[in-house]
C-alpha cells in the first residue's frame, strides 16, 4: 500500500508501480484535504478523500469543486472526473 502522500500525488502507473510527482509532494503533502481543496488543488485533495475513506472528506471536495464551477457536483462523478481510483501499487517511482 503506498504512503498518504504518495497516492495524493500519483500522476500515473508503470506496471504495478506508481508515478509520483516529487515537486508537488514536497511540496504539498503535508497538507490536509480541506487545505488542498483551498488551494484548488483539486484532484489531489480528491486523491486524499479517497485515501482517508472518510465520507466527509469526499463531501468537502464536491462541495468545493461545486463552489468554484457554480454547479453542484455529487462525489459519484468525482473518480472520472479526477481519473483517481483505489488502488494496491506497491512500488512508486519518484520523478
Amino acid at each position: 500500500m503506498l504512503l498518504r502522500e504518495d497516492f495524493v500525488f500519483t500522476i500515473g502507473y508503470d506496471g504495478p508501480a506508481a508515478v509520483i510527482d516529487g515537486q508537488a509532494r514536497k511540496r504539498y503533502g503535508k497538507l490536509s484535504t480541506r487545505e488542498l481543496a483551498e488551494k484548488g488543488l483539486f484532484r489531489a485533495a480528491y486523491s486524499s478523500a479517497v485515501y482517508s475513506k472518510d465520507p466527509s472528506e469526499l463531501e468537502l471536495v464536491a462541495s468545493a469543486y461545486g463552489s468554484l464551477i457554480g454547479a453542484q457536483v455529487g462525489v459519484a462523478g468525482l473518480d472520472r472526473l479526477f481519473g483517481v481510483f483505489p488502488t494496491d501499487a506497491r512500488r512508486s517511482i519518484v520523478l
